[in-house]
């Protein structure tokens, strides 16, 4: 076969093979895949639960639930690490370590952030500062205003990731601490109507700093029911938008897996909490492609 015949009847058939594959092959929609891991209301407990607990026999353990985290960052390419709250007080090892202990193994857990509940401040807005350098992590709390305490400027009202190209915007939101905690403790501490603050700070994510996730770490509560006007996680889905999930802390609220809710749009919330202790973990799956995302979690045992 001459050279010239040779060439022209291989780029026919390579424009033949070409030709052949589906427009597809070449357009397939990018696919972003992120897990969320959360946990609330450890409350300072390190050891599993004794074998003989008559609630939790030989369940939680912060080793375990190391493990689990590990584990799945392993096997997923982008992981947020979240905690709603609580993080102190339950155990010896607060009375003893004043919270060093707590924050030094969220610190090797790789916890990313993490907002305030009303027992975070049991020794005192002081006592929390003093343990801040042991956390390798930041902490978001936007209705707290800490403008005259120690705390301003290093809780943020919100802070933003990036995963991947995608954006995830996560602000937090505390409980009324008046009638919780002793003012001597929380000191200067202005606390803000959360759906106030929720939709400022959700508008913000979503629509000023474009981002593909808006999350709110609460520790308001799950929802209260014989306090119908107190507000709770579903009372703030219901009356905000532009929230996509609510990972919420303070009731000890165990969900086998996320609630739903729809906002003041109609559009679904997703709300997530995992009881307490350290005795779960809660995992959110987000799938984004062509601008959509989806969504799936449960509940995972440590």
């Amino acid at each position: 076969m001459k050279r010239r015949d040779f060439i022209q009847k291989t780029a026919a058939g390579s424009a033949l093979v070409l030709g052949g594959l589906p427009l597809s092959s070449f357009t397939e929609p990018e696919v972003k895949k992120l897990t969320i891991l959360h946990t609330n209301d450890v409350h300072s407990h390190i050891d599993p639960f004794d074998v003989n607990d008559p609630k939790y026999p030989n369940m939680g353990g912060a080793a375990r639930r190391a493990t689990l985290i590990e584990q799945i960052r392993k096997e997923e390419p982008n992981v947020l690490l979240l905690d709603a709250g609580d993080v102190f007080q339950g155990t010896p090892y607060f009375n003893y370590y004043g919270g060093e202990l707590e924050f030094k193994i969220m610190s090797m857990m790789k916890y990313d952030l993490c907002t305030m509940g009303n027992h975070d401040f049991d020794n005192g807005i002081d006592g929390f500062y003093k343990q801040l350098p042991h956390a390798k992590f930041d902490f978001v709390s936007a209705n707290y205003n800490f403008k005259n305490t120690v705390l301003n400027g290093i809780v943020k009202p919100y802070k933003i990731f990036v995963k991947d190209g995608l954006k995830i915007g996560i602000f937090g939101l505390g409980i009324e601490l008046n009638g919780l905690v002793d003012k001597k403790l929380y000191k200067e501490t202005v606390y803000n109507n959360p759906i106030e603050v929720a939709q400022d700070m959700s508008r913000i994510l979503k629509v000023n700093e474009k981002c593909d996730l808006v999350i709110c770490l609460s520790h308001l509560g799950f929802i209260y029911a014989n306090e119908k006007e107190k507000i709770s996680d579903l009372v703030l889905a219901r009356t905000t938008k532009n929230i996509d999930l609510i990972i919420g802390g303070h009731t000890h609220t165990f969900l086998t897996k996320p609630y739903i809710e729809k906002n003041l749009d109609g559009e679904e919330v997703m709300i997530n909490q995992v009881g307490c202790y350290g005795i779960n973990l809660g995992r959110i799956d987000f799938t984004f492609e062509k601008g959509r995302k989806k969504a799936g979690g449960r509940t995972l045992i440590v």
